[in-house]
């Protein structure tokens, strides 16, 4: 249980789930007995954070767990106010809807604030759906590149990945997409990148419905299509 302690308190980074899954089957002990035993909570939507803490059976009613938001439209200069449980000495936890705050995130601000006024941080173990995705393809580890979204508009798109295509020679370009979109990013894939380039796909991952396909671009090309709808993604390119 959070209890004040002497001078600040620290600032846990807890990743979440990536989907409906059972937590102990992709969280460790310590990231969920951590995440129990707090009572103050900066989160990306306090909706999602509830269900994910529902989710820990945690030994106080949810009702009582102060949450306050930090989403990707909070200004920065906002962190240090939401930061003020821990300078008030108790402990505080990061939580995002999904995966590992500050990675792929909102979080970084309140990390950054907390450094600034000397607050631990504690970062937990757990997954990250960018590194899992890395981990997974067989591609380059030493050297990766993470570039979120690309741009939506069809032309803008193939510019960026013929460019994410020249820079694949020697780091893993690694990329997301809205999932409504999933079907039409594998196409631009295919259409705009080198037949030798090395093409990855990695959908629902820890998720029952888990599925990694890495192969190149010609292989793609004349394989049956894989189409992951509307599921969680992660798309990466290499040719080293």
């Amino acid at each position: 249980m959070s209890t004040p302690a002497r001078g600040p308190g620290r600032l846990y980074v807890i990743p979440s789930l990536l989907g409906v899954v059972p937590p102990a089957a992709v969280l460790p002990r310590r990231t969920i007995e951590t995440a129990r035993g707090l009572a103050h909570f900066v989160v990306e939507t306090p909706r999602a954070a509830r269900q994910f803490l529902k989710t820990l059976d945690m030994p106080r009613p949810l009702s009582s767990i102060a949450m306050a938001e930090l989403s990707e439209h909070t200004p920065a200069q906002h962190a240090r106010e939401l930061l003020e449980p821990a300078l008030q000495g108790h402990d505080l936890g990061l939580l995002t809807d999904a995966g590992c705050p500050g990675v792929a995130d909102p979080g970084a601000p309140l990390v950054r604030a907390a450094h600034e006024a000397d607050v631990q941080v504690v970062p937990l173990v757990g997954p990250s759906a960018v590194l899992l995705a890395l981990m997974a393809s067989g591609m380059n580890g030493q050297a990766f590149v993470f570039h979120g979204y690309l741009p939506v508009k069809p032309q803008a798109r193939e510019a960026a990945l013929h460019s994410l295509d020249r820079a694949a020679a020697g780091a893993t370009q690694i990329f997301i997409e809205t999932p409504y979109r999933n079907d039409a990013m594998i196409a631009a894939v295919l259409a705009a990148c080198r037949a030798e380039s090395y093409f990855g796909l990695a959908v629902d991952l820890t998720l029952p419905a888990e599925q990694v396909l890495c192969r190149t671009v010609a292989e793609w090309r004349s394989a049956p299509r894989i189409e992951p709808g509307k599921r969680p993604a992660i798309f990466l390119l290499n040719r080293s």
